[in-house]
């Protein structure tokens, strides 16, 4: 899916007022976009799993008002380019901290929000020098540090070694997902929305992730099926929100309270009633309040710090 054609996908949102290319460590190329004015707090929004810049059309549209708003494509996603082999926690780091170098001058904040592995991302660069730089607080959303097959509870059965097993074959698979149908809409909502969502954001969520790459969706899937972020996730000074929905099914609640008991410096959990794991599209309002709560507290306005 084009950019272009990724703007029709959900709310309208502005023009970017510049578009940039970030060279990651190994030589990868990421597809950033920047909105909103000059001089407003920065929020850098880095999307999960299967989707893209679009995923968080409600929060540019919104943020961008009144806030320097960056976004990026991971790799294989989106703008940037799938490239052989490189999906690891490691290269999650790489890809964010060549996104902050490109986008954000030396020592300038920004909030970094994560939602599910974009979530990991932050986590993985923890003790990256970039985000120690440019990192005044996060925004944890859906997402998970350890143990993510075992907790998730998309399949329907007691716990175990063939719960963990057949969610590890979903993570990995290298099926293609096919156009969007009613039947992969259902699918879709079961596994990773609320049961109240609506038709328009059930069907925003479908045409995004369905244009993810096979090869992207089952590379990332399985560094995720192994993935174990506690050491950086410990190492996470930084003023840290976590948000989550309690009907998520692949990152379930017991995800988020592992992340508060295991942050250092946690400074709230926001539970989402009958939200599932699409936070940002399913609750907009409440994630871009969290959103903007943080930014006013941890990152004043650029004008009233000089």
């Amino acid at each position: 899916m084009s950019r272009d054609a990724q703007r029709t996908v959900g709310p309208r949102v502005p023009e970017p007022v510049r578009r940039v290319t970030a060279l990651s460590a190994d030589g990868a190329t990421l597809h950033a976009e920047v909105f909103g004015p000059e001089g407003a707090p920065t929020v850098v929004l880095v999307h999960g799993w299967t989707c893209s810049i679009a995923f968080w059309n409600e929060q540019i549209r919104d943020l961008a008002r009144d806030h320097r708003v960056i976004a990026y494509d991971q790799r294989g996603h989106g703008g940037s380019p799938h490239v052989p082999g490189g999906y690891t926690p490691d290269t999650l780091a790489d890809d964010l901290e060549a996104v902050l170098r490109t986008t954000l001058a030396p020592g300038e904040r920004a909030v970094l929000v994560g939602h599910s592995m974009g979530g990991m991302t932050i986590m993985a660069a923890s003790r990256r020098p970039a985000v120690r730089e440019h990192a005044a607080a996060v925004v944890l959303a859906s997402t998970g540090f350890t143990d993510l097959p075992r907790n998730s509870t998309v399949i329907v059965m007691p716990k175990g070694r063939v719960h963990t097993f057949l969610t590890r074959q979903i993570l990995t698979s290298r099926l293609p997902l096919g156009p969007v149908t009613p039947v992969t809409k259902a699918a879709l909502r079961y596994a990773t929305m609320g049961p109240g969502t609506s038709r328009e954001r059930i069907d925003t969520c479908a045409r995004i992730v369905h244009a993810c790459p096979t090869k992207a969706r089952h590379a990332w899937g399985a560094m995720m099926s192994t993935l174990d972020l506690t050491a950086n996730v410990r190492a996470m000074n930084v003023p840290t929100a976590v948000i989550a929905g309690h009907a998520d099914r692949l990152t379930p609640m017991v995800n988020a309270r592992g992340l508060v008991a295991t942050l250092p410096n946690c400074v709230g959990l926001l539970e989402l009633t009958g939200v599932g794991h699409m936070s940002p599209v399913e609750a907009p309002e409440a994630v871009n309040d969290r959103i903007r709560d943080i930014t006013t507290e941890y990152l004043p306005s650029k004008e009233a710090a000089a």
